[in-house]
């Protein structure tokens, strides 16, 4: 087994749209497992990060207890939409799960 202090890492930035930022840092070999084509590691990470973000939501609405709110619906439905522009296929098409 590879020692973990073998590994390199990068560090990346998040820029929010109101100038805060959060680093993240990860193997380029995690991103490089993950990038299809010829896609820049930032954009894996987008890529990611969007994925994430629309599992959380679809848990938030589709996943708990009771009636979920019409805002939180709202947002979940629009996170859907923002990643079929992006990725190209639906959310249920990428993850095999639909309702």
């Amino acid at each position: 087994m590879a020692d973990t202090d073998d590994i390199e890492t990068s560090t990346y930035t998040i820029e929010g749209p109101e100038g805060e930022t959060d680093d993240l840092e990860l193997p380029p070999g995690l991103i490089d497992l993950l990038r299809e084509g010829n896609e820049t590691q930032s954009e894996v990470i987008g890529d990611m990060a969007l994925i994430s973000f629309v599992q959380q939501a679809h848990a938030a609405v589709h996943h708990s207890q009771g009636e979920a709110d019409p805002q939180i619906t709202a947002i979940e439905e629009k996170s859907r939409e923002l990643f079929e522009e992006r990725l190209g296929i639906t959310f249920e098409e990428a993850t095999g799960h639909s309702h």
